[in-house]
């Protein structure tokens, strides 16, 4: 007797579970990404981007420079940029990492490697949907005009921006800076995705000399990879330092050639302890996204049947039967 619809969807559906790059990696990491904004993830932004620009302020210095620009509502400044960032880079990088991640486990590499790998391909892929949305924020958040702050904070100072630059330099106005966010993007998701798997699998080798069999991480020990490998992924903020400052000068009217100028302006005005400001919210940015898009996708996966059963999912009926067979 030949499987029902639902049996051969749901046989898809665990034939799926063995890797990445389906139709819930982007849904799922547009979601993932766009809370990981909407909570602590913008406030940190907008500190490290502050710090990243007037470099003679220090960290809590800058933390009350955001305060007193706005209040409270100034740390979630070009938030509706943000939000569009987010839901789009968030699709883009589970979806490819995933899918990236996958491809290397079948070939026979290590989740270490593989995670490197995989990183590096969907932080690149980013790039072309962050340059606009991350050019946006930077101006607002940098912007000195005596009204800035209200635009900014109200919302109403993403549009108005997007239609300055839209009208003075066209599209490529909104990718200055975007050698530095290749860099940054490439070497923050490799090395986000790299690192944790190295600490998992670090703890994962403890608990097997331990002799406990099978060797499987905890939710807590989970977590605990996420902020390790979040924190030493922050060794690359001299190319967000280098982003910041070109697109900040792009804002101004008085945009950089390249990014080795940049490096080399920012060492000349601050030294090269410049290169590095703005590390501690940078810190908290990158551990915050590590839990959300490389713990929090695998916590999803594996303890909320994310590749599960279709009558598992909060997908409507009639949605399902038009995806479904692109599972097989």
């Amino acid at each position: 007797m030949a499987p029902s619809f639902g049996e051969r969807a749901e046989a898809g559906s665990h034939k799926t579970s063995g890797g990445g790059g389906g139709l819930k990696d982007i849904s799922k990491g547009a979601v993932l990404q766009c809370v990981e904004a909407g909570t602590l993830g913008m406030p940190f932004e907008v500190w490290k981007t502050r710090m990243g620009r007037y470099r003679e302020e220090s960290t809590i210095d800058a933390f009350r420079q955001i305060y007193r620009r706005g209040g409270v509502k100034a740390y979630w400044q070009g938030l509706s940029a943000k939000m569009v960032e987010s839901a789009t880079k968030g699709s883009v990088l589970l979806y490819s990492k995933e899918l990236l991640f996958s491809l290397m486990k079948r070939s026979g590499f290590s989740d270490t490697s593989s995670g490197f790998v995989a990183g590096a391909g969907g932080g690149i892929c980013q790039t072309a949907v962050m340059g606009p949305c991350t050019y946006v924020v930077t101006a607002l958040v940098t912007n000195t005009s005596k009204n800035a702050g209200e635009r900014g904070a109200g919302g109403g100072g993403a549009l108005h921006k997007v239609q300055e630059v839209w009208k003075s330099k066209g599209i490529k106005g909104f990718y200055s800076g975007s050698t530095a966010i290749a860099c940054r993007q490439a070497t923050n998701w490799a090395s986000r995705q790299g690192f944790t798997e190295f600490f998992r699998s670090t703890l994962m080798r403890n608990k097997k000399r331990e002799g406990e069999a099978p060797a499987k991480l905890t939710k807590g020990e989970e977590i605990l990879a996420g902020i390790l490998g979040g924190t030493v992924s922050t060794w690359n903020q001299p190319f967000e330092v280098a982003r910041i400052h070109m697109q900040a000068a792009a804002n101004e009217g008085r945009a950089e050639k390249n990014l080795l100028q940049a490096f080399q302006k920012i060492v000349r005005q601050d030294g090269f302890s410049g290169l590095f400001k703005g590390l501690v919210p940078r810190i908290g940015l990158g551990v915050w996204q590590t839990l959300f898009m490389v713990t929090g996708s695998k916590l999803l996966r594996e303890h909320l049947n994310w590749y599960g059963s279709p009558k598992d999912t909060f997908i409507p009926r009639k949605a399902r039967s038009l995806y479904l067979p692109l599972l097989h």
